[in-house]
């Protein structure tokens, strides 16, 4: 049976040249900050347009923070930070409650932590104890707060950028599989090559620096979220991505590597990921629907980690990028 892929409405096409035209500004603006990082830069983007949260790592020293905090003077978002450390609370990141003078009395008033705020940036998120990893779950996964038996509401737009150190790396706590689950794509921040290095010096040393100028608001990112939503997207790359993410699971269909080294393949969280990031491709690229090379273009940030190697894929150093490559390379 044919697959076809619905006509937008005319209006769409003016909907669509106004997001190709703010995302190529604000990869602008970020990008005169961040040099050498284009990919981070644009998947990270990626993730905050389709309404997800990211997880970047990369060895320190590379950008991270400098990265969240760029993001958010060019779209004139509130930020807040957090640095996690072995000694950090779950209260020092929600908030509580406070005693306060009031009209001659005391009471309970709430005070907010730093993680009401649009852009929250997890520092180091793996290096505070799985409890206060926790902290963030309710947050991350339903936009609200609890705290003493009050529900408090987070702004809108609300994305978590959570900043990890490789576990190799002393003082790491592994991240809880169901929060690692609820960030919508793990992106890897790489060394610079010696040109981008020296770019880097020569901003970073000298007089002057860039920085970045507001081109969005938080109502255009609102805007350019429902339009997201209204990229169509063909049963047949639905089907695709289906299959990708069911190839992940160690199943007697599933390829010799993927049942060797697999323990744990990815959740259907991963498809959803995959197709959400894809439709924000398409629009980046002025496509109303989704190709099936925007599919492979996610694949990897969005189940890297979502896939739980055995103690054999451990054992032999395989990694969850090498998986993934595999499991698109048999789907040719």
């Amino acid at each position: 049976m044919p697959t076809t892929t619905a006509t937008p409405p005319p209006d769409f096409e003016q909907i669509m040249a106004a997001f190709q035209a703010d995302c190529a500004r604000i990869v602008e603006q970020v990008g005169r900050v961040m040099v050498g990082q284009d990919q981070v830069i644009r998947q990270t983007l990626v993730c905050l347009l389709a309404g997800g949260h990211v997880l970047l790592e990369g060895v320190p020293g590379l950008g991270k923070t400098l990265l969240v905090r760029t993001l958010g003077a060019a779209l004139d978002l509130s930020f807040g930070r957090i640095q996690f450390t072995p000694d950090l609370m779950p209260a020092d990141i929600t908030g509580t409650n406070v005693v306060v003078s009031e009209d001659g009395g005391k009471a309970f008033r709430f005070q907010e932590g730093p993680i009401f705020a649009n852009l929250v940036l997890a520092d180091e998120i793996n290096r505070a104890t799985p409890k206060t990893q926790s902290a963030v779950l309710e947050a991350m996964q339903e936009g609200t707060v609890s705290a003493a038996r009050t529900t408090h509401r987070l702004p809108s737009p609300f994305m978590v950028l959570a900043t990890q150190n490789p576990l190799e790396m002393e003082g790491t706590y592994p991240l809880p599989e169901a929060q690692l689950d609820r960030f919508m794509l793990k992106v890897q921040v790489e060394w610079p090559a010696l040109e981008e290095l020296v770019v880097v010096l020569e901003r970073t040393t000298g007089a002057a620096r860039d920085r970045a100028e507001k081109v969005a608001d938080a109502a255009a990112i609102e805007r350019m979220r429902a339009a997201v939503r209204q990229v169509e997207c063909g049963r047949h790359v639905m089907e695709a991505i289906g299959r990708l993410v069911l190839a992940t699971h160690p199943t007697p269909q599933a390829s010799e590597p993927v049942r060797k080294y697999v323990r744990y393949g990815s959740s259907p969280r991963g498809a959803q990921a995959i197709l959400l990031g894809a439709k924000v491709l398409a629009l980046m690229d002025g496509r109303p629907h989704v190709s099936l090379d925007d599919v492979r273009s996610l694949a990897a940030p969005a189940l890297r980690h979502r896939l739980i190697l055995s103690f054999e894929g451990q054992a032999e150093g395989v990694t969850t990028d090498q998986i993934v490559a595999g499991v698109l390379a048999a789907a040719e």
